[in-house]
């Protein structure tokens, strides 16, 4: 992505150099690379990530303790990246929000941290990978996620680490419109299967809105270049359901699905990118086949 000369977010908060370490594990989750990946990707059967879109419930309590460690230049210039992109999504959702009248856009804040976290949903960790949490409008990002994504699933290059945020502050723009409130709702009157078929719908608007907020601020700014789109293609690709499932078990579970499939995830995050036609979003509007 050309990024050079972008403006930087005025909405990070920046907690790397506070440790928060939980005092009880999140969900069960465990220690494994490849876990933390699934974790956040394919979601579900992971206690504190069960069908609620990456928000985190279950409270847990954290110790919090300043370090002076220094960051490395990859360190840094990921935490500016992720600054830029959040940037970009300010300007592209402000505008989409004034040119449908949805009110004014309220700009979340992104919390960059390291280990574990305090969120008003709970306690964060970065075995959870990036996730948003309702409650405080914020979405939380450990950058050590990014390294995991390339090294456990291959999924690399500044685009791809661009959709991951983009399909963050998504699910800021369901929250927003009342989308999110409204499938949390009915989710919790469903048994777990049909709850993760909610769940598959809100998660592949956010890739929607992922794709929408690229196409206008490649519009915008000439912000893609040659195989920035092949990278985020295949990012979708290796983050369906059914490839993470067969990538660490042999088999996928269709029933425990609730962030779509490979198809799926490519072809809504695709409508996005080449429409920029938020009206296009219908994952609440079509038919099981259809999505």
């Amino acid at each position: 992505m050309k990024l050079d000369g972008r403006r930087m977010s005025d909405n990070v908060d920046d907690r790397r150099r506070m440790s928060g370490g939980a005092k009880a594990g999140i969900g069960g989750i465990g220690a494994l690379l490849l876990a933390a990946v699934i974790g956040y990707f394919s979601g579900g059967t992971q206690g504190a990530l069960n069908a609620v879109v990456n928000e985190v419930t279950n409270s847990q309590t954290q110790t919090v303790t300043p370090n002076d460690r220094e960051f490395t230049a990859e360190e840094q210039q990921l935490a500016d990246f992720s600054s830029q992109i959040l940037a970009g999504t300010e300007d592209v959702w402000g505008q989409i929000f004034q040119e449908q009248g949805w009110g004014e856009y309220k700009k979340p804040v992104m919390v960059l941290y390291t280990d574990g976290v305090q969120t008003a949903c709970g306690q964060g960790s970065a075995q959870m990978g990036p996730f948003y949490c309702s409650g405080d409008e914020k979405l939380y990002i450990d950058l050590s996620f990014f390294t995991q994504m390339k090294r456990q699933l291959g999924a690399d290059g500044d685009f791809a680490y661009a959709y991951v945020i983009a399909h963050e502050v998504g699910h800021h723009v369901e929250y927003m419109t009342g989308t999110l409130q409204k499938a949390h709702q009915q989710m919790e009157r469903l048994s777990q299967a049909e709850a993760n078929k909610v769940s598959v719908r809100l998660e592949l608007l956010a890739d929607f809105y992922a794709g929408v907020w690229a196409h206008h601020d490649n519009k915008r700014f000439s912000s893609l270049e040659d195989g920035d789109i092949e990278e985020a293609i295949d990012c979708a690709l290796k983050i369906g359901d059914d490839y993470l499932q067969k990538k660490a078990q042999g088999y996928a579970v269709p029933e425990s699905f609730n962030h779509g499939t490979s198809k799926q995830r490519m072809k809504w995050f695709k409508l996005g990118l080449e429409t920029g036609d938020v009206r296009r979003g219908t994952t609440f509007q079509c038919s099981d086949a259809e999505l």
